[in-house]
């Protein structure tokens, strides 16, 4: 199995990502109140409760998909991929960091969530063209059918 295939983008993105999430992590061990967001106060956890689950189905059903059909060299289309382009990027960045760090007392998923949003609308084209190249009409045809390009 080409790992490279299997984490398309994911690579760069994590590079990028990685360095804010050390110095995240760092600084909210030495100065946890930096990051405090309050307790979190009831209606942020069941916000962050009520967004976290879908992210997590999201993510984890985007995962199977990729191992399932990367490897089989098949286009995914189909689940998540049919709403939104780059689900498990999304999922991650916008419905399951920043949600965990609230529920975690801490701010510091939302500044890493926006991180890797920007770091996944940065390397993505390329992953696009890359996809493009290799299923040709049949990228393009999901490239028009798919209901949201980008969140």
């Amino acid at each position: 199995m080409n790992l490279k295939k299997l984490a398309g983008s994911g690579d760069n993105i994590m590079l990028l990502t990685l360095p804010f999430l050390v110095i995240g992590l760092v600084l909210n061990i030495w100065r946890p109140a930096l990051f405090a967001v309050g307790g979190p106060p009831p209606a942020l956890r069941v916000l962050s409760i009520i967004l976290l689950v879908p992210g997590l189905i999201i993510w984890l059903w985007s995962v199977v998909l990729i191992l399932t059909k990367v490897p089989r060299q098949e286009l995914i289309t189909g689940g998540p991929y049919a709403l939104v382009k780059h689900p498990l990027y999304t999922s991650v960045a916008l419905l399951v960091l920043p949600w965990v760090g609230f529920l975690l007392n801490s701010w510091l998923g939302l500044l890493l969530g926006i991180i890797l949003y920007i770091a996944s609308r940065l390397f993505a084209p390329q992953e696009e063209e890359d996809l493009s190249r290799l299923f040709g009409t049949a990228w393009d045809e999901y490239d028009r059918r798919v209901m949201i390009q980008w969140l």
